[in-house]
């Protein structure tokens, strides 16, 4: 009566010892690539599953309502119209981008300024053909009575959210936050996959979580803000603990012409490329869409502005490039980002 008692243990003992000899299965460096909004990403993660699948989809999903490229996107649409009317649920990227555009506005009175895009196309950086224009004083100061996020209202009603022009040929450009909100949601994607330790980058604006496959914390170099400096020369390395970057300058993205140089940050306030002191600008903050907007805006303002901005608001940080009087670059920081610096 005890034998099938002690087989049954025999058998379960040598489940139990094989059990103790496969090793269980370990996490894998990933590292996916690919294009979007006109530029790469590439994501690296610790994990056993590939989601390049997912990740497309929701990138694509993202351009059907932000990019100003496609036709058919929400934007593009709204941009054509006076009115938007989007049903609960409906264009969610949309919705979430122009409600923390609306507070980044704010915040900095208007030098991030989403509804820039007749500027934009005006100097050649925008959806339409990119043929440089002269620098025509009437045109732009004409441009610019289109311009005013503040005339521009998302209303919500019993049913959806209700947008609506004031002036009904404003138009919306959000490729200043986009990347950065195209990090926030992959990075979203992967935490709901379970992935802990990540490195999210879309043309260089970036979302760290977690460790690296060496078990530091991941690195992400800063360039040398020099149009002549190659694409890896780097000006500083800062360590993300949990945190987003995004950087902007003039040094790469520009137009010349008669022997003038151009850059893409369009002040919105004088409707002309802006040009001052400020050479670069990196900032952190908790999510990448904020730091790719404040990266925006410390453009527009200058050095001496950006930098009391930036200062005064705990919850983010900046590293500083900008040119000294003999031409030489200087740098400046908040101080809280010192600890992160690698020397």
């Amino acid at each position: 009566m005890n034998l099938p008692i002690k087989i049954t243990l025999f058998l379960l003992l040598i489940l139990s010892a094989a059990c103790k000899n496969q090793a269980p299965p370990t996490n894998k460096k990933i590292i996916l690539t690919g294009e979007t909004m006109g530029t790469y990403y590439r994501i690296t993660y610790l994990g056993k599953i590939d989601h390049q699948k997912e990740i497309d989809v929701l990138l694509n999903e993202m351009l059907e309502e932000l990019s100003t490229y496609i036709p058919s996107a929400t934007i593009s649409k709204f941009n054509q119209n006076t009115t938007l009317k989007l049903k609960e649920g409906e264009a969610i990227h949309f919705e979430q981008v122009f409600s923390r555009a609306k507070e980044i506005f704010r915040i900095t009175s208007g030098a991030f300024e989403p509804t820039i895009m007749p500027l934009v196309n005006y100097w050649g950086f925008g959806y339409t053909e990119k043929k440089m224009a002269a620098a025509d004083k009437a045109v732009v100061d004409s441009l610019r009575r289109l311009v005013g996020f503040d005339q521009i209202l998302g209303e919500k009603i019993k049913d959806g959210i209700h947008y609506h022009k004031e002036n009904p040929n404003a138009q919306l450009d959000f490729s200043a936050i986009a990347k950065g909100y195209g990090v926030d949601i992959l990075a979203k994607l992967l935490e709901r996959k379970g992935v802990k330790n990540y490195l999210v980058d879309i043309g260089g604006e970036v979302r760290a979580n977690g460790k690296n496959g060496q078990g530091n914390l991941w690195s992400i170099g800063i360039n040398t803000p020099n149009s002549d400096a190659a694409y890896n020369e780097v000006q500083q390395i800062i360590l993300l603990e949990n945190r987003s970057i995004a950087s902007s300058g003039n040094y790469r993205n520009f137009h010349e012409k008669d022997g003038v140089k151009y850059g893409h940050t369009i002040n919105p306030k004088t409707g002309f490329p802006e040009k001052n002191d400020l050479l670069g600008v990196s900032i952190l903050a908790n999510d990448c869409m904020t730091a790719d907007a404040y990266a925006t805006a410390c453009m527009v303002l200058g050095m001496e502005k950006a930098f009391q901005l930036i200062n005064a608001d705990p919850s983010l940080e900046g590293y500083f490039i900008y040119g000294g009087k003999n031409g030489e670059l200087q740098t400046k920081y908040t101080k809280p980002l010192e600890a992160y610096l690698l020397k």
